[in-house]
Order: structure tokens, then C-alpha cells, then sequence
């Protein structure tokens, strides 16, 4: 049985767990979120584990809120419907990263139904799946299918997301070390519940502005719209802008409205964040570094990634995936800006096609 402790938060209980159930490897967890105003788990955490214990008719022991230690005996990996609903406005994205993992390994075709807040902050949108990790994670073989039923915000949550997942026999390695040049830039401007459209069109403008004083020739369009009452719980705002570069690289910027903050300011924060992942040279953006070290250890073969400075997320989740899966990592610092991250990827077969 592995061991970890995790005063940082709930990735290394998201990658672990995931880990685990595909490896077959009973994991402890404790001092989970120690020192943490609320420690222990909280419901979004809770409802993740619960959702990849039911992929593999998994045993789970300290499976409460609140509870700072947890014990996981992982069974096999089957397909079916499963659903996930923490109560909350908790990420619906980072309940996505628990389970799919896991459900490439079944033996068929499997849905998932997850509620929640599909637009929240400290976690992607439901927008960054669909731009830049689903056409980024088919190169290694993942297949999904991402149905956005209805958008939920904070603090009621209420969003709806279905998935149907693909399982897959092998994942295949790959190169992302030619970032190219910037082709288009694309996005989504959005409102949601009270707010006017017009917050929308002020962020769009203001994120385009912004990126064309490094990217003034090229195509800009992001879409504005104000979302269906019948598709939305709650009012919310927000917007994400993608860069494809002539390689096929994505790359992207985003940020959500807030009360006492300007659309201006949105906007400019999500053009802002969109020319700093460009400016690094990297094929990846620093929200897509660290979602991609799991799949690049379970792949068969060496898999290379230029990206920029290397964060703290994507540290845990290279040590949490040598630990569970004795996939071999070399981390190259380029310079202070530019990193390279190479994996030999341990080739998990999908035992069940």
C-alpha cells in the first residue's frame, strides 16, 4: 500500500486515487488539507473519490466530509453510467480529471452525469475542456465526447455535464516541441442570470485590445453571448481566450467576472493571462502542464513537452506519478522562463479489450 500526505489540497487525492484504480494499488492519504481553515475533505473532494470508487467497485474507508485520512482498495475497472453531485458549486473539471483516467481502462463505453459549477474559480471552465484538453488529450488516444447540459456559477451551483468516454487499449506517447506560430485566436465572452450582454461585448473588446498590441495582424474572434435562462443556474460572467498555432499547439488565457471588478478588467486579465503563456515559447499553457503528466505516464513510450516554468501542480503530479506508476520523469530548466519534461511512459494495456 502507498502511502502520502497532503497538506497542499485535493490534487494528490485526485491523481492518487486515479492512480490507484488503474494500477490496481491500495493507497493511504492522510493529513489531508492539514491546516486548512476547513481541513479535511470537503464535499468536491469527497465526491470525486466516491465517483472513482464507483468506476472500479472500489473499497473507500474515512469516506466522510471533513475526514483527514482515507484508505482506498481499488477493485476492477468496469463501464457504465455514473453519476457525481457534491451539492455545491465545487468544479465539475476537477471531477472530470478523477474519473477519466480511470474510464479508459473499462471494458466498454461509459457515461458520466457530473453537477456542479461548471465555471468556478481556482479550477478550469468547462470551456478550457472543451478548446484545449479534449483535442490535446486525443492525441493520446483519449476519446470524449463533453455535452454541456446546463452552466452552473457560485454559490448555487447546479451545472450539468455529460461525458461519454472511450476506453482505450494503450495511450500513445507524443511530441509538443515546436510551438509554430500563432495562426488564430479565438474565445468566448459570456453572461449568465441578472448581468446584461453588455458586460459580455465590454470584455470581448477588452481582451482583444489587449492582445493585439503583440498580436495585431492576426485573426481575433470571440464569441459574445449571454446564456439561455432554461441553460444556466445563477448569475455569472467570465471568458476564455485560445491561441492555435501553426503546429497544432492550443494555448489559452481566461478569467471570470466578480463583484467589485470591472469588465474591463476581466477582460484584460484573460488577454493578460493568454500573451503570458504565449510569451514563454511553450507548447502548452500552465493550466494543461500538469493534466498531462498522468496520461504521459500511462503512455507506451517517450512522450517530450516544451512548457514554461514549471508549476507547483504539475511538481505533485510527476511525484505522485513515479510513485504510483515507476513511469520515468527528466524535468530540463531550458531557461528561467522555458522547461522540458520528458516521460518514458510505462505502456498500461487496457486488460479488459
Amino acid at each position: 500500500m502507498r502511502a502520502f500526505q497532503t497538506p497542499p489540497g485535493g490534487q494528490i487525492l485526485r491523481n492518487a486515487a486515479a492512480l490507484s484504480c488503474v494500477r490496481c494499488c491500495p493507497i493511504r492519504v492522510t493529513n489531508i488539507r492539514a491546516g486548512r481553515s476547513k481541513p479535511g475533505l470537503r464535499p468536491q473532494h469527497l465526491s470525486g473519490l466516491v465517483l472513482i470508487k464507483d468506476i472500479c467497485g472500489g473499497q473507500l474507508v474515512g469516506g466522510e466530509v471533513s475526514s483527514q485520512e482515507i484508505i482506498f482498495h481499488p477493485g476492477k475497472v468496469n463501464s457504465g453510467t455514473f453519476l457525481a453531485d457534491p451539492g455545491t458549486a465545487g468544479s465539475i473539471c476537477l471531477l472530470m480529471q478523477a474519473a477519466l483516467p480511470c474510464l479508459l481502462y473499462g471494458p466498454d463505453t461509459s457515461y458520466l452525469k457530473l453537477r456542479g459549477g461548471t465555471n468556478a474559480e481556482m479550477a478550469p471552465q468547462v470551456d478550457y475542456y472543451n478548446y484545449i484538453f479534449q483535442p490535446i488529450a486525443a492525441k493520446f488516444g483519449m476519446k470524449i465526447d463533453i455535452d454541456i447540459k446546463r452552466r452552473g456559477y457560485f454559490p448555487k451551483g447546479g451545472g450539468e455535464v455529460q461525458i461519454t468516454s472511450y476506453p482505450v487499449k494503450c495511450l500513445s506517447p507524443v511530441t509538443f516541441m515546436d510551438v509554430g506560430q500563432v495562426v488564430r485566436i479565438y474565445g468566448r465572452s459570456f453572461v449568465a442570470g441578472a448581468l446584461p450582454i453588455k458586460v459580455a461585448h465590454i470584455m470581448q473588446k477588452c481582451a482583444k485590445d489587449f492582445i493585439c498590441q503583440d498580436y495585431p495582424n492576426t485573426p481575433i474572434n470571440i464569441e459574445v453571448l449571454k446564456e439561455p435562462h432554461d441553460m444556466a443556474i445563477g448569475t455569472g460572467t467570465g471568458i476564455i481566450v485560445v491561441a492555435e498555432t501553426s503546429t497544432g499547439c492550443l494555448l489559452a488565457g481566461s478569467a471570470l467576472g466578480k463583484k467589485g471588478v470591472p469588465a474591463e478588467k476581466v477582460g484584460e486579465n484573460a488577454g493578460e493571462a493568454l500573451l503570458n503563456n504565449l510569451c514563454h515559447g511553450g507548447c502548452v499553457d500552465e493550466f494543461l502542464q500538469d493534466q498531462l503528466i498522468l496520461l504521459m505516464a500511462l503512455a507506451k513510450g517517450k512522450s517530450q513537452i516544451k512548457c514554461g516554468p514549471l508549476s507547483l501542480h504539475t511538481e505533485t503530479a510527476i511525484h505522485i506519478a513515479k510513485l504510483l506508476t515507476n513511469a520515468k520523469f527528466k524535468v530540463t530548466e531550458v531557461s528561467k522562463t522555458s522547461t522540458i519534461i520528458e516521460c518514458e511512459g510505462i505502456g498500461l494495456e487496457n486488460v479488459n479489450l
